[in-house]
């Protein structure tokens, strides 16, 4: 039987990356990612409507800012909800910035395309880069920014 030790130290089951992973476990945490991203996406969408319509800023601008919220809520609930088994140090947030750094980068870019050069309204264009986003931002922080350390998966035998 484990120490009490031993116990605290190993990470949960729901800890994402694990080495071996069943694909409802993944299912599961997407799940509670993608809730998650809808207060995100709500969140970033009333800044984003209310800084374009309200205050008349610059739709990219708009759209920076509103993602910015809509990122730190995303961290906040998924280091506590979605990956709460997942042992952080203290470059989580760091990672966690630069995926939603890049994310946003994405999100920019598909809005100038869709807005710019395909016409599309500026509300419609966010949405549809939003649907992008997610997908790609929860594939990098499952992998990496909130990934489980080989050397703890090993040293718990999961391998």
């Amino acid at each position: 039987m484990p120490s009490d030790r031993t116990r605290r130290e190993r990470p949960s089951r729901s800890v994402a990356g694990p080495v071996r992973s069943s694909g409802a476990h993944v299912f599961v945490q997407f799940v509670k990612f993608g809730v998650v991203g809808v207060s995100n996406t709500v969140l970033a969408f009333a800044v984003y409507t209310l800084l374009l319509k309200g205050f008349g800023v610059w739709y990219l601008a708009a759209s920076a800012i509103g993602f910015a919220v809509g990122a730190v809520n995303g961290f906040l609930w998924n280091r506590r909800w979605t990956f709460r088994g997942h042992v952080g140090d203290a470059l989580t947030p760091v990672r966690w910035g630069v995926v939603q750094g890049c994310g946003l980068g994405v999100n920019l870019g598909l809005l100038y395309v869709l807005v710019h050069d395909a016409g599309l309204d500026k509300l419609l264009g966010q949405a549809f880069a939003t649907i992008v986003v997610t997908v790609l931002t929860f594939i990098a922080n499952r992998a990496w920014t909130f990934r489980v350390h080989p050397s703890v998966a090993v040293a718990d035998g999961d391998v």
